[in-house]
């Protein structure tokens, strides 16, 4: 068997959610069955150079092609062409990580991974630009036309049938994996180094992911001024916590550093920027509380990442959230900064209610892994003739 696997997403070199997935998904999947050729699509005027262990495995060629993606993707849509399982040299079945359009042979049967429909729910977290790619991207045609659909949760699976109409024998729900948590510089001198590298306090509330305005950030920021003024004020004064906002910049971000710049708290708000990622375990076990108010997520590693290492969480009762983390974290509306900021301050006060989570959290998480998404999306692409 023969499988054609789309891998443009990593032609920038980014790590957000869909790199992740990809990279983490194809450096557990293509070692399971060394019987199947893997053949990876890479393609782009100019794209990075690409140095994953699983380049090495002998059965997986990567195919690299320089045609520039904006003119592919217009011939992909317009004239169904070229055909990718025809520039790989033949495939049985074409795995596509995201929504990236594509044309293939009608012999070749297809299979995408559907992280969200965000990007049909809210088109106003999202920019101009960002919103046009996805128009561009036809992920309704993609999605009618996949033989098979994978889905990263129930919810997203849901918005399928309901927005889409796709049928539910169609999709198989099969869940992202997280990596396993790593303290290897959690010394006293690897603490020192990371609170200096990231301006951390002793005492902080974390937010880490991209900043852009489906994450809910400048909900964070007004439950943190309530939280620094009304409840249990005096309390939690006295550990002068502060609120750090980790992560990179998205789309339509200015808003969130503008409303920060202009808080009544802004002293005690943090901005670290790009987190390298052996950082990450121990921003999130450094932290007192983890908070993740999104809108809208197609399954949220954050929180997960979090409860991992040891951190209770805070998050949204919408889309894939509660579906996450179960009955581990504090799920709140996050339309309502009174209630988020009284999340806020009971996890900080009460030490059983942390301890309880955080036990529970540890439970959590041993639920999703990368070799068990592995296995059943190999089980999917197999099945799929």
């Amino acid at each position: 068997m023969i499988i054609g696997i789309d891998i443009r997403m990593l032609a920038r070199g980014t790590r957000s959610g869909i790199e992740e997935y990809a990279i983490n998904l194809l450096s557990n999947m293509l070692k399971l069955d060394n019987s199947i050729q893997f053949k990876l699509f890479y393609n782009g005027y100019k794209k990075v150079d690409l140095n994953y262990d699983f380049l090495k495995i002998p059965n997986v060629q990567l195919k690299k092609f320089k045609i520039p993606n904006r003119l592919l993707d217009f011939s992909f849509q317009y004239f169904d062409y070229p055909k990718v399982d025809k520039l790989l040299g033949g495939v049985d079945v074409f795995f596509s990580p995201h929504i990236f359009s594509m044309a293939v042979s009608k012999k070749c049967k297809t299979i995408t991974t559907f992280h969200d429909l965000s990007f049909e729910n809210h088109r106003e977290f999202y920019s101009i630009s960002k919103n046009y790619w996805h128009f561009s991207m036809n992920p309704k045609k993609k999605a009618r036309k996949s033989n098979q659909i994978i889905a990263v949760s129930n919810s997203t699976k849901e918005d399928l049938k309901k927005i889409y109409k796709i049928d539910s024998e169609r999709i198989k729900v099969i869940y992202s994996g997280i990596n396993s948590a790593s303290s290897d510089n959690f010394s006293v001198m690897g603490v020192s180094k990371i609170r200096e590298k990231y301006k951390l306090s002793e005492h902080y509330i974390l937010y880490l992911g991209t900043i852009e305005p489906r994450k809910n950030i400048i909900g964070i920021i007004r439950a943190f001024e309530k939280l620094k003024t009304s409840y249990n004020a005096e309390s939690v004064n006295k550990k002068n916590y502060k609120l750090v906002i980790a992560g990179s910049k998205g789309w339509l971000y200015k808003d969130v550093f503008d409303i920060a710049n202009n808080s009544t708290v802004s002293s005690d708000i943090i901005f670290t920027g790009f987190i390298d990622d052996k950082d990450k375990p121990m921003l999130y076990e450094l932290a007192e509380i983890f908070v993740y108010p999104s809108f809208y997520e197609g399954f949220g590693f954050p929180p997960l990442e979090a409860m991992q290492n040891g951190t209770p969480v805070i998050t949204s009762n919408f889309s894939s959230l509660p579906e996450a983390v179960g009955n581990a974290a504090i799920i709140v509306n996050p339309y309502n900064i009174n209630e988020l900021a009284l999340a806020m301050e009971n996890l900080l006060s009460d030490k059983k209610l942390r301890n309880d989570l955080i036990q529970k959290g540890l439970q959590q998480t041993k639920k999703f892994s990368w070799q068990k998404c592995a296995k059943e999306t190999l089980a999917v692409l197999k099945s799929t003739k």
